[in-house]
């Protein structure tokens, strides 16, 4: 399993809500919808390929 490492996150109250309301939609924390919204964007740009981050849906877990 990758290390995790813990990183202070300043985020607008509007992104933040809407974050809170897609995690709960697809029944993931926050957290983990913000990575999953991450990594989703980072394999998209070509920044990283998709089996160099391991796939997990709960990085909280």
């Amino acid at each position: 399993m990758a290390e995790k490492k813990a990183y202070p996150l300043r985020i607008s109250a509007a992104v933040l809500e809407a974050m809170q309301k897609w995690s709960e939609d697809e029944l993931r924390s926050v957290n983990a919808q913000i990575e999953y919204v991450l990594r989703d964007a980072l394999r998209r740009a070509g920044r990283i390929k998709g089996s160099k981050i391991e796939a997990i849906d709960d990085p909280d877990g």
